[in-house]
């Protein structure tokens, strides 16, 4: 039987659909694949049982250096480190086809969710840290031509003990037109810098009366040029002050860095899919959750995250996402995330990544209710 043309065009635009989907989603395992699995790890090459490397201070080691086309489906780390916050001190970089600029730059633990340096165990579809400190990504990474990792070591003490398995799928044919390469960056504020610190709860008029309609002096979580779209967040926040530090709202610039989605939501921690204060207990799901809930007190902790891969954000030249901090960035908290996004290549330059020291979630005197320096007046800069 002869088919038409269109017919025949839409036959093969299917089959282009489905091997897209392949690459860049779990495979159906009731169909025949037509790619070779492989594993790169610190196993021992001489078939010994010292399965693990060591990183010096300073130190740079590629773990993964990969020809393609191929897709990196499943990273898996665990770390025997002695040194206090090494999950801040240690970085991670990923590098895609040979560029110069890494496409993936952030302090190991920030990568996974965990912004203050210390080990908690949580659970999403594309991240999660496993008991007992087992750091899993589950998030595909293709790449056409060649693919790098790197960990450095930026801390003062060895890295005694690194383990990794990274799996990924060796393709015999390019990947599909269009394929976009996996990003995340690391940003912080410690901290940031509220208008005012003249307040005393949530409801003062003050605060509740001021606008932010252009989102100038928000929190940003990345800022990218080139065609993508955005999957997701983790962020931590340290309180510099007492009361609710999640009245901010989410704002997105896209394909006009001057003009913000108005309005951006109803609140931070409705952006990240809880509700009243995300209920005073931890809680992960698979695109949504906060691992880390404190008290709304000067010096508490709380870790969140969100991620679209119901709908991914999408944009065709340009990008930026940000979050206020406080209802129209009256607060000065510490913020510390790692925004995950595709794109096309080449990407914007990172901002660079902060010195080891400044990563390190400190107290920062600010004013405010609950901080040492509430009688000071709001400077705009820390005293640190």
């Amino acid at each position: 039987m002869r088919r038409s043309p269109w017919i025949i065009l839409l036959l093969a635009g299917a089959a282009t659909s489905l091997v897209a989907q392949s690459v860049t989603q779990w495979p159906d395992p009731t169909r025949e694949q037509d790619y070779t699995w492989r594993l790169v790890s610190s196993a021992e090459t001489t078939g010994g049982n010292a399965d693990y490397r060591t990183v010096t201070p300073g130190q740079t080691l590629t773990i993964f250096d990969a020809d393609g086309p191929g897709v990196i489906s499943h990273i898996w780390f665990t770390i025997g480190d002695p040194e206090p916050y090494h999950l801040k001190r240690i970085v991670l970089r990923m590098y895609w086809d040979g560029e110069q600029d890494p496409s993936v730059e952030t302090p190991i633990g920030d990568f996974f969710g965990l912004g203050f340096g210390e080990y908690v165990s949580w659970s999403s579809k594309m991240l999660s840290v496993g008991n007992r400190n087992a750091l899993n990504c589950f998030f595909p990474m293709p790449f056409q031509h060649h693919a790098r990792i790197t960990i450095t070591n930026e801390g003062k003490m060895t890295l005694s003990n690194l383990y990794y398995n990274i799996e990924y799928r060796s393709y015999p044919h390019p990947l599909p037109a269009g394929t976009l390469y996996f990003h995340a960056e690391y940003r912080q504020a410690q901290p940031n810098h509220g208008w005012t610190n003249q307040w005393y709860e949530n409801g003062d008029p003050l605060v509740n009366f001021k606008r932010n309609l252009d989102g100038k002096n928000n929190y940003v979580w990345f800022e990218a040029k080139g065609r993508g779209q955005f999957v997701g967040v983790t962020m931590s926040v340290l309180q510099n002050q007492d009361g609710w530090w999640g009245e901010g709202d989410p704002m997105f610039f896209i394909d006009d860095p001057d003009k913000p989605l108005v309005p951006g939501g109803t609140g931070s921690e409705d952006y990240f899919l809880g509700a009243w204060d995300f209920g005073g207990a931890p809680f992960s799901y698979p695109l949504y959750g906060a691992p880390v809930v404190g008290r709304e007190l000067a010096g508490e902790r709380w870790s969140v995250y969100r991620f679209h891969l119901d709908s991914p954000i999408t944009f065709t030249k340009y990008m930026k996402a940000t979050i206020e901090h406080g209802h129209a960035n009256d607060r000065s908290d510490n913020f510390y995330s790692v925004a995950y996004w595709y794109q096309t290549e080449p990407h914007m330059p990172f901002p660079p990544l902060p010195s080891m020291d400044d990563r390190i979630p400190t107290l920062e005197i600010v004013g405010g209710p609950g901080n040492v320096g509430a009688n000071q007046p709001q400077t705009g800069l820390s005293p640190k």
